[in-house]
């Protein structure tokens, strides 16, 4: 026996490891994974919260069993897309990223021809139950191209004729994305195009650039009326938080109720199912999709709010770390860009929650409701997780 232990391979392992330290899967982040859980089953408590009572009924209904049940069936669905994401090697996906990103444009332009129309915007393809958003995932695969198009420099500046190119990348899918129209989205793939080319390198003059062209594009869709009243109303609610006009008296009740029920939850909240706004009354239109914030604030006030805040803290800080762990600049290029449009998109949706950012749809990482949402960003860290189990390799 003792002379079979002396004799052991080297790379064999200790008990029942038999990978060597290398190994991808002996390599996962599991503080990261751990964040990520956390945020996911607090995202499923959230919807089924804020919408177990009917508007204005004060009733508990079904309601808020299957928007529940579908989260759970869509979270289940998302972590079989992030293990898969996390079982191919991230160099392999450098190759596959052309296909990619052209399948997504393909897929966008598609939409204005067969997608299903709702309040004015084609944002989506309906087969049935299933709603399928390329906005979300578009949010993979531009990130996917950019990536590998900025690491093929090789270097610690941006060049001109590589900035063209990457806005060309980015601008493409942004403005077709602006058209549908979603200006959320699109500000999500706007600030990944800034944090990536920030990252690699780029002067500020870039990213300035950056900034007039999409105010531009914007602006341009604005005049030309290719974007929609009800997309604009957003905005003028917002700016005009006290106008009488009755197209903006919708968003102006749902943000002024927003932030009334995060007020409401104190230091401690009102406690679970117990809030007032989110609960028992259900002023919150669409709660569990464009305000979650709120619904925790109420029921579990800054000292929830805290957590939260604090896992997502969490999760930035462990994908911030992986990218300067990368062994190459493809992954901390993703690493980057995971990080960005996470930052964005948290910040853009507690601001609108708090009335300091107009509404615009765009929903809480892992904790708002939506199948597109939650398969992206679970992708999004399968995609991270690669990056740091093959850092060693």
């Amino acid at each position: 026996m003792a002379f079979s232990v002396l004799n052991r391979r080297p790379d064999s392992g200790l008990g029942n490891v038999r990978s060597s330290p290398g190994d991808p899967s002996r390599n996962i982040d599991w503080v990261l994974m751990f964040a990520m859980s956390c945020l996911a089953v607090i995202g499923c408590m959230t919807v089924y919260s804020a919408s177990r009572t009917k508007f204005g009924s004060g009733a508990t209904q079904p309601f808020g069993y299957v928007f529940a049940t579908r989260q759970v069936v869509f979270v289940i669905i998302a972590s079989v897309a992030m293990l898969f994401m996390m079982s191919l090697d991230y160099q392999w996906l450098r190759e596959k990223a052309k296909f990619l990103y052209g399948l997504t444009i393909v897929t966008l332009v598609l939409l204005f021809l067969l997608g299903s129309v709702s309040n004015g915007a084609q944002l989506s393809f309906d087969v049935g139950p299933i709603n399928f958003q390329p906005a979300e995932f578009a949010k993979v695969t531009v990130l996917l191209a950019l990536a590998a198009f900025l690491s093929e420099e090789n270097s610690d500046s941006v060049s001109y004729e590589r900035f063209i190119g990457s806005l060309w990348l980015g601008g493409v899918p942004t403005a077709l994305i602006i058209l549908q129209p979603d200006l959320g989205s699109s500000s999500v793939i706007v600030a990944l195009m800034m944090g990536l080319l920030l990252v690699a390198g780029a002067r500020a003059k870039y990213i300035f650039m950056i900034t007039v062209l999409a105010v531009t594009t914007v602006a341009a869709a604005v005049v030309s009326g290719l974007v929609d009243d009800y997309q604009l109303n957003r905005i003028t609610a917002w700016l005009n938080p006290n106008s009488q006009d009755p197209a903006m008296q919708e968003f102006i009740y749902q943000g002024r109720n927003a932030l009334r029920a995060t007020s409401l939850g104190g230091i401690t909240g009102q406690g679970w199912l117990q809030g007032t706004l989110t609960n028992t009354r259900g002023d919150i239109p669409v709660q569990w999709a464009d305000f979650p914030f709120s619904a925790i604030a109420e029921q579990f006030g800054l000292i929830g709010c805290g957590v939260v805040l604090g896992l997502f803290g969490l999760a930035l800080f462990r994908i911030w770390r992986i990218a300067h762990l990368s062994k190459d600049l493809l992954g901390t290029y993703l690493c980057a860009g995971v990080f960005t449009m996470l930052l964005w998109q948290l910040f853009q949706n507690v601001a609108m929650t708090l009335g300091l950012m107009p509404i615009t749809g765009l929903p809480m990482p892992f904790i708002s409701y939506g199948g597109s949402g939650i398969v992206t960003f679970f992708v999004l860290f399968g995609l991270v997780q690669s990056v740091h189990m093959r850092r060693m390799r």
